[in-house]
C-alpha cells in the first residue's frame, strides 16, 4: 500500500534568504507559492500526520507561523496547523478548560465565530453600497454595470 501524499502550505513568520530557503528544501522539496509562503507535499496517512511531519522536519529551519492543507478535505475543511507561543498556549487551555471543551475544538469554534461575523459585516457593508447606488441609478443600470465589472475582474479582490 502507497502511502499518499498532502499538498501543505507553510505560511513563514518573514521572508527568508534564498541560502535559507535552499538549506530548508535540502530537508523537504519547497515551491513558492507567494512571498512568504511555500508549498510542500507530505507523505503521511493522514494530514494532522503530515502537518506534524512537516513542522517537525522544518521547524527549526523555517520560521513557520501557520501549516495549512492547500486543498480542503472531502468534507471541505481545511486543516490549520499554528504552533503558540507558550503563554498563548496556557491561556487558550485555560479558556477551554473553562468552556468545557478541547483547546483545539476551542479555536476551531472561535474561528468560525469569527469567520462568521466577518461574513455578516461584509453582507452588510454590500447591502449599504448597493442601496446608495440604488438611490442615483435604476436596478436595469446597475445590473448591467455589475455585469460590465465582472468581465473585467483583477486576478485578485481588493479590501
Amino acid at each position: 500500500m502507497t502511502m499518499p501524499h498532502h499538498a501543505l502550505e507553510i505560511m513563514l513568520t518573514h521572508s527568508l534568504s534564498p541560502a535559507a530557503l535552499h538549506r530548508a528544501a535540502r530537508v523537504l522539496p519547497l515551491a513558492a507559492n507567494h512571498d512568504a509562503t511555500r508549498l510542500a507535499l507530505v507523505e503521511a496517512k493522514t494530514a494532522h500526520r503530515a502537518a506534524r511531519r512537516l513542522r517537525h522536519r522544518l521547524g527549526a529551519r523555517l520560521p513557520i507561523d501557520v501549516i495549512t492543507t492547500h486543498y480542503p478535505d472531502a468534507d471541505h475543511t481545511v486543516l490549520l496547523n499554528v504552533a503558540f507561543p507558550p503563554a498563548t498556549h496556557a491561556f487558550l487551555k485555560a479558556q477551554a478548560r473553562r468552556a468545557h471543551q478541547t483547546p483545539e475544538r476551542f479555536v476551531q469554534l472561535a474561528l468560525h465565530r469569527a469567520l462568521a461575523q466577518h461574513a455578516d459585516q461584509e453582507t452588510d457593508r454590500l447591502d449599504r453600497a448597493v442601496r446608495q447606488l440604488l438611490a442615483h441609478t435604476t436596478p436595469a443600470y446597475l445590473i448591467s454595470a455589475v455585469g460590465h465589472a465582472l468581465t473585467r475582474l483583477p486576478e485578485r479582490p481588493t479590501l
